[in-house]
């Protein structure tokens, strides 16, 4: 009897399980099924798995500048929402979204996954959750989180959306061109040091408010590898928030703006003139304060004659017809060959992008009069990017090799030329040591530094305009150069380059040699 009475409660026990495996299987499999497709498909649509990008130090530490944060969602899963209507209903009062609005979002039977609040405030999750509304559900979503804000903003750019690309994707700067090693889950380092970018930074914005101007550059490189330590400009944005920011802001004008360089492209004309064998440091020639050429007279910047002078005191006075002196006993072939070999007219071939290339046609139309050769002498008529700029001079700096610049971390230094004679670079740092010096603005004790100023007139329709770009190149120790140095400041209310990015360059100057602990490359003066 008992027998049988334990085989009936198992077989009854067995007939219950099945049937509920039945049930699970093949009833509501399909339910079930559903959920899980619908949990599978949140996950993915949650889920950004983008790479990091690192920023450095002089440690050579990993500092993230683009990583990715958790921020609360609130979704639905459309294909379980039973009754559309009763859900916006019961949605609409906390999410803030009109209740027809909703309805359409939410109407779609076949839908796994619908975003209705990204970046969900905690009380607005508390409520989705209290409502319990069938489809509708809370979780968290990787959003790209800039944690410096402006830092280096537009070398960065910015993961979001537009026309072409309706999923989040990189649009500007490394996010843009690093995009597909980013979407892999894969980091990018780069050769930016967070400190020296950060004070570059500050310098930046303190020089435009001193002097009420528009916009500006920083720029570091190592002068022996074209490796870019600081890459910083003005107006910039935050990308976590970069619909705040007109576009303009977002386009990065160390690569990707152009303008004459003024009076800092003359030791450039001088290494031409060198290094072809037509002038040396000490050729002289007598200043009369101006030159006519096809019915255009130019004068020097300070109105002055300033009478018999060698080619080093035209740097050192940023004498306008010294430099067109200096050009025409270089002669325009030669001149425009090496204008070239310094790498102007062409891309510089940076891991940054849409980078452009300026333009030096001016020297190269057939129709080219003595005056364009002139005024290109000393600056103006030609037009650069910053990143240009910096690579020639650090091409002097390197004994006359141009090297090509980079800022990802795993690049390897690339030559793209000789440009120069290394005695000719000695020679042409001299004679920028020698400007230094007798200025003193930027000069630091018992190192030499090697700079010149720039001061060009903004061009306008017809002619040039009355606003100015001022800049200043150098590089240090001159001796041995560890880095080379471009400030640029736009539209400053100030008439001389001496009073706004020299005395900046020698702060910056004096900063980058304490951090990275430079040493001295001059005797140490002693005290009587």
């Amino acid at each position: 009897m008992r027998f049988i009475v334990l085989a009936s409660f198992f077989t009854t026990l067995f007939l219950v399980l099945s049937f509920n495996l039945y049930n699970l299987q093949i009833n509501k499999g399909a339910f079930y099924f559903g959920q899980a497709e619908a949990r599978t498909e949140a996950i993915k649509e949650l889920e950004l798995r983008r790479g990091q990008i690192f920023l450095t130090d002089r440690s050579g530490g990993d500092i993230p500048a683009a990583l990715n944060k958790d921020y609360p969602v609130v979704y639905a899963v459309p294909k379980n929402i039973t009754n559309v209507r009763e859900a916006a209903h019961a949605l609409t009062g906390i999410v803030g979204i009109q209740e027809e609005k909703l309805s359409k979002m939410l109407d779609n039977p076949s839908s796994l996954f619908r975003l209705i609040v990204d970046k969900a405030s905690p009380e607005v999750v508390s409520a989705v959750t209290s409502a319990s509304i069938p489809g509708i559900y809370t979780n968290s979503k990787q959003y790209r989180f800039y944690p410096f804000e402006r830092l280096l903003s537009q070398a960065l750019g910015f993961v979001g959306v537009n026309e072409k690309s309706p999923d989040p994707a990189g649009l500007y700067g490394i996010e843009k061109l690093q995009n597909t090693t980013l979407a892999d889950g894969e980091d990018v380092r780069l050769t930016i040091d967070r400190n020296l970018q950060a004070e570059s930074e500050q310098m930046l914005t303190d020089l435009i408010k001193k002097f009420n101007a528009v916009g500006g550059s920083v720029i570091i490189q190592e002068s022996k590898t074209g490796k870019i330590l600081t890459l910083a400009s003005k107006p910039d944005f935050d990308p976590n928030v970069y619909s705040d920011s007109p576009v303009k802001n977002f386009l990065n004008p160390a690569v990707q703006q152009v303008y004459e360089p003024g009076s800092v492209f003359k030791p450039l004309t001088m290494a031409a003139g060198i290094d072809s064998g037509a002038l040396t440091p000490s050729t002289t020639y007598v200043d009369k304060g101006k030159v006519t050429l096809n019915g255009m007279t130019i004068l020097n910047w300070d109105k002055k004659a300033h009478g018999k002078i060698t080619m080093t005191q035209v740097i050192e006075d940023s004498v306008n017809t010294g430099a067109i002196f200096a050009e025409q006993k270089t002669g325009n072939n030669t001149f425009s060959a090496y204008v070239k070999q310094f790498g102007f007219g062409e891309l510089t071939g940076v891991d940054l992008p849409d980078e452009v290339s300026g333009s030096i046609q001016n020297l190269f139309r057939k129709e080219a009069r003595a005056v364009d050769f002139a005024t290109i002498s000393f600056g103006q008529g030609v037009s650069v990017t910053p990143v240009q700029l910096i690579s020639a001079f650090s091409a002097i700096a390197n004994g006359g090799v141009l090297m090509k610049p980079f800022v990802t971390a795993d690049t390897k230094p690339v030559v793209i030329r000789r440009v120069i004679r290394e005695d000719t670079a000695r020679q042409v740092t001299g004679m920028m040591e020698s400007a230094v010096e007798k200025a003193k603005i930027a000069a630091i004790p018992n190192y030499n530094i090697a700079g010149k100023t720039g001061t060009a007139f903004i061009p306008a329709r017809g002619g040039y305009s009355e606003d100015l770009i001022q800049s200043y190149v150098g590089f240090f120790p001159a001796s041995d150069p560890v880095v080379t140095v471009l400030i640029k400041l736009d539209k400053p209310n100030a008439p001389l380059a001496g009073m706004t990015v020299v005395p900046a360059f020698h702060d910056l100057a004096s900063y980058i040699i304490n951090y990275y602990n430079i040493p001295p490359d001059k005797p140490i003066a002693q005290k009587p």
